[in-house]
């Protein structure tokens, strides 16, 4: 019975310790942790608006989801602004819920205009050689583009509204798509095509 008690406390005294060394190495890294996603994020917006010198959080009601099978989420939306402080557009983090391999997060900078100033993927978990292909393939597709919404396609872009499908990876292309005409509507419906401020 003895010998029980002594090795309930022993695991007791483990288990003490143990937790008590996670709540520190939390402690310790949790600033450094949130400082590289927060750096990470920035360079991210940075990509997409490069001529914007801050970025400044919208204060609204972002949706959970949006689409028709409730696809997308909306996670943020920030005001680009230029040194002055005059707003040049909004830079949206999105998830897309349907990639070949899970989520695919980006953020989208877009002019007051309603131009699509770049796309930046935070992270993406394709398929190697296939849907991986979203950063040389997809994203120039979207910059430069001034459209309500986009269509994929697979036999060749045409119109300024058509975007290319990666050969082999047509669900990644769908789901980045998807992911900026959601972003699209969000900034034509609730941000009034840019004349909220």
């Amino acid at each position: 019975m003895k010998k029980m008690w002594k090795d309930t406390g022993i695991l007791f005294l483990i288990t003490l310790v143990s937790g008590l060394l996670l709540g520190v190495v939390y402690d310790v890294t949790k600033e450094p942790i949130a400082y590289q996603k927060e750096l990470k994020t920035t360079k991210a917006y940075q990509e997409v608006f490069p001529d914007a010198a801050t970025f400044e959080m919208l204060e609204l009601s972002m949706p959970e989801t949006q689409g028709a099978a409730n696809t997308v989420t909306i996670n943020s939306t920030s005001y680009a602004r230029d040194e002055s402080g005059n707003l040049l557009g909004y830079v949206m983090d999105i998830t897309s819920h349907e990639g070949y391999n899970g989520d695919i997060r980006f953020s989208m900078g877009i002019r007051i205009d309603g131009t699509i100033n770049g796309i930046s993927l935070l992270s993406i978990a394709e398929t190697p050689g296939l849907g991986m292909k979203a950063e040389d393939v997809l994203k120039p597709q979207f910059t430069g583009k001034n459209a309500g919404s986009f269509v994929l396609i697979k036999t060749g872009a045409v119109t300024s509204d058509e975007i290319d499908a990666i050969s082999g990876a047509t669900i990644t292309s769908s789901a980045l798509v998807e992911g900026v005409n959601q972003g699209l509507h969000w900034f034509y419906s609730e941000l009034g095509g840019g004349n909220h401020e």
